[in-house]
């Protein structure tokens, strides 16, 4: 891993900009499941050339996370920038029809950062998963997107696109329709043809991968759900996640090309990151950990930043961001007035500055506080010192009894604050 150290070459945002200049466009690659330690530009396990490229020309960062440890509350956070306690999505929304949760999503009464981008004149697409409310009324249109393409489950067959219940789950805008193709590819082709389109207007593009979500189905793997479904993939689990992982990273590039192909690079800001820790089939060295837990390695995420000519290549940031200061961070580089929000402007960190102190929470039981990490679980509370112990080995909660005090209050304050 390089350095933490920021990169001096990086461009400030501000000074880049003049009165005349188009608003930018904004491009949000999110990633499912993909662990800390997979990519090779965390020095994981899988070669990923194309993020290692968008690292090289961008900013990469090494304490991103997510504002839920699974997927459903993820999504509501990024896209209306307050946690989703607050937003009435706590927790998975279940593809079960007999679940509780089925029947939930996020309302419209909830603004997202697509319906005020929209309103000031941009254009506005998701391709990908939603997991925000399986009937159209919790739907991507229903909350500022023009176009979406794509699931409303938790996850599909990567071939046949039926969810887990047996349920045909594509869907172009409001209405079912087949669309055959792995399903990474088509995110890609749709994501392409989008760029193509709106070169010469303002647009904010939403792309919300399935990959690396399970079931485990690369380019070349039968359908394993739907009427003609076959026996699951007979190859080793890991050559298949890397296949996943191949066509995922060539997404990521297949966008970047584009993008320059078009002409509008330099006045684009791609973010990539994950929606949660990786699962059980991912890899989240070295930290402590996996998607659903309140450990470093269920919320920190891989995230890069990428925009030439503002963005000084090969740069690292050790700021403490979250997934919930994207909107913030398009609504201001937008010029766009951004409601109330649970997330800041990511402005300064993109230009190499300070973020200053913050604290971020997770389900009501975790918090950080700059470096310091508190776990509260059956009436003990764990603290750890990330600064030298990223994996939460060394429970130091007895050495510093008024540090516990102090987060165990705020972390109280934010409960009551969010509701729960």
């Amino acid at each position: 891993m390089k350095t933490l150290a920021l990169a001096l070459s990086l461009i400030g945002c501000a000074a880049q900009s003049g009165p005349d200049d188009p608003p930018p466009n904004f491009v949000i690659i999110l990633a499912d499941d993909m662990g800390y330690g997979d990519s090779s530009v965390y020095d994981g396990w899988i070669e990923t050339p194309q993020l290692e490229r968008m690292a090289r020309e961008g900013l990469t960062f090494t304490d991103f996370h997510s504002s839920g440890t699974v997927c459903s509350p993820t999504r509501a956070g990024l896209l209306t920038g307050l946690y989703q306690q607050r937003v009435g999505v706590p927790g998975v929304i279940n593809a079960d029809p007999k679940h509780a949760t089925h029947a939930s999503g996020l309302t419209v009464e909830h603004t997202t950062f697509a319906e005020l981008l929209r309103d000031a004149g941009y254009r506005t697409a998701v391709f990908g998963k939603w997991h925000l409310g399986y009937t159209t009324e919790f739907g991507p249109l229903r909350h500022g997107f023009e176009e979406f393409r794509g699931f409303v489950s938790g996850n599909i067959d990567y071939q046949s696109h039926y969810d887990r219940m047996g349920t045909f789950d594509w869907w172009v805008g409001e209405e079912k329709r087949d669309e055959p193709g792995y399903l990474t590819h088509l995110l890609t082709r749709h994501a392409v043809d989008y760029i193509g389109r709106h070169k010469d207007e303002p647009f904010c593009l939403y792309l919300p991968h399935g990959a690396v979500h399970s079931p485990i189905q690369g380019p070349t793997s039968p359908a394993i759900r739907g009427p003609n479904r076959q026996k699951k993939d007979g190859r080793a689990r890991d050559v298949v996640v890397r296949e996943m992982m191949a066509a995922l990273d060539e997404h990521v590039g297949a966008v970047l090309d584009a993008l320059e192909a078009q002409g509008v690079a330099d006045r684009t800001l791609v973010i990539f990151l994950s929606d949660n820790g990786g699962a059980g089939h991912m890899r989240n060295d070295p930290l402590r950990g996996r998607k659903g837990t309140v450990w470093e390695g269920g919320h920190r995420v891989p995230a890069i930043a990428w925009w030439p000519g503002r963005i000084g290549g090969g740069g690292e940031s050790d700021q403490l961001c979250i997934s919930l200061d994207l909107m913030p961070t398009m609504l201001g580089l937008a010029g766009v007035d951004a409601p109330k929000s649970d997330g800041i402007s990511l402005e300064p960190a993109l230009a190499g500055q300070s973020l200053g102190e913050r604290q971020l929470f997770w389900k009501g039981v975790a918090m950080r506080d700059g470096p310091w990490k508190l776990i509260r679980r059956g009436g003990k509370s764990q603290l750890y010192d990330l600064s030298n112990d990223i994996g939460e080995r060394r429970d130091v909660a007895a050495a510093h009894p008024e540090r516990v005090d102090a987060m165990s209050a705020r972390l109280d304050a934010w409960r009551r604050d969010v509701g729960i």
